[in-house]
């Protein structure tokens, strides 16, 4: 706790401020993540649209770590913490299976009603980070209630915000228990998929190397889930490459969903995931921006789904705000202390470099020098979107480019602020 005010004396910038700041700007990208997925509805399999989306995430996932760290660095965090590559790979592996459930979920009752009931998620994360890693224990009970109120609160918003879209087409499908069931599905799967977030993050690990391996765990699943539900790798591969013209925006998706998904991490290592992930649920309400401004999914909603418009925004707002103001005591991070201990006495972990590492501080033995590798491998990647944009199709989808100019710039103000943050703070630690 001294140490942390120390650096944030020195800085200007707690490690609480900076976990919020990573919040909110991870639900900013996140919710742009979500446009692309429109895109089931162009006869490509759900197993089809995941694989795609994945491989852009992939790509993503391997050329920021390279362009900020390394890889020298990234394999040499991975090397002092080996017990966590397996947790990472589970990690990936469960963010695969929900991700192929959304689009099912997506397909079958529509992204308004599909998005609220996977988001709550965070309520899950929020059970689990008590549960394991101590989150909230010994808090005051003003905190405490900030927490879980703001949670109930964005997930109570978003469940307002989904069913505002509900209007003139927004019919049940036959199939919507199979699409609700998938929705749950969905966010069991996501709300347990943070418990080894918290654990690398509670070890020191660094959100950067986490997800290098989290990113062959995801894309090891959705392939065998394709190849085994979908019809087989040979029919997966062949609808894929059928599919050229919208490959680019279904790898678009997936690259700025990694963005969003970095800085998700970041606020699960600063804030705990009870705290971090609510804040990065306010997806839900810049993914309703998009939708209802660039592709005018609210242009004939009447007065009632516009209140629900209204009014869920300003829960979702008031709820983050508890959040962002939930700091935690002298008590909760007495708790905190605890489960880091613990995890430091099971795996042999030395204890002063992990509460370093956790609170964005590092000793300087990682080497942080660009290899010819690391150069080659961000070529690969930028080459990939240059060869899948040349073939890329417009999809037939009436969007008011104004607003896509508008939100385009808030999209890159929120990186900068955050990105800035981060490394005035931490240098991406």
């Amino acid at each position: 706790m001294a140490m942390e005010k120390q650096a944030a004396a020195k800085d200007g910038l707690s490690l609480h401020g900076l976990g919020v700041i990573c919040g909110l700007t991870a639900g900013v990208w996140l919710g742009a993540a979500e446009a692309p997925t429109k895109l089931v509805n162009v006869g490509l399999s759900p197993f089809a649209v995941s694989l795609c989306m994945v491989a852009g995430v992939f790509t993503a996932r391997w050329t920021f770590p390279t362009l900020l760290k390394g890889t020298s660095y990234v394999f040499a965090d991975l090397m002092a913490k080996k017990h966590l590559i397996v947790w990472a790979l589970l990690a990936g592996a469960l963010w695969a299976v929900a991700n192929t459930l959304t689009v099912f979920a997506i397909r079958d009752v529509g992204l308004a009603v599909a998005f609220p009931m996977w988001n709550a998620n965070s309520l899950i994360g929020l059970l689990w980070g008590r549960v394991l890693f101590n989150e909230l224990k010994g808090a005051s009970t003003k905190t405490v209630t900030k927490v879980v109120v703001g949670g109930l609160a964005i997930v109570a918003a978003a469940i307002m915000l989904g069913f505002s879209t509900l209007h003139g087409g927004g019919a049940a499908s036959q199939h919507a228990v199979r699409g609700i069931l998938a929705a749950i599905g969905a966010s069991f799967m996501w709300g347990t998929m943070y418990v080894p977030y918290r654990k690398a993050y509670i070890s020191g690990m660094n959100p950067l190397s986490f997800v290098t391996a989290f990113t062959v765990g995801e894309l090891v699943m959705v392939f065998s889930l394709g190849a085994l539900l979908g019809g087989g790798a040979h029919a997966l591969i062949a609808e894929v490459a059928h599919a050229r013209g919208v490959l680019f925006w279904l790898f678009l998706g997936g690259f700025v969903w990694v963005i969003g998904d970095l800085f998700q991490q970041f606020a699960a290592k600063y804030l705990g995931i009870g705290r971090g992930i609510p804040l990065s649920n306010t997806n839900q309400l810049w993914g309703l921006a998009w939708g209802a401004l660039v592709f005018g999914e609210l242009a004939t909603a009447d007065r009632m789904h516009k209140f629900l418009v209204i009014g869920g925004s300003a829960i979702m707002i008031v709820g983050a705000y508890a959040i962002s103001t939930a700091v935690a005591d002298a008590k909760e991070n007495s708790s905190t202390n605890e489960a880091l201990l613990r995890e430091c006495e099971r795996y042999g972990l030395d204890y002063n470099r992990t509460v370093l590492s956790m609170a964005g501080e590092e000793f300087g033995d990682r080497s942080e020098k660009r290899r010819w590798w690391d150069y080659a491998i961000v070529a690969a990647a930028t080459g990939v979107f240059i060869w899948l944009g040349i073939g890329a199709k417009v999809p037939q989808l009436a969007m008011d480019m104004r607003w896509v100019a508008v939100l385009g710039v808030a999209l890159v103000v929120s990186l900068v602020a955050g990105g800035w943050s981060l490394y005035r703070r931490t240098r991406f630690s």
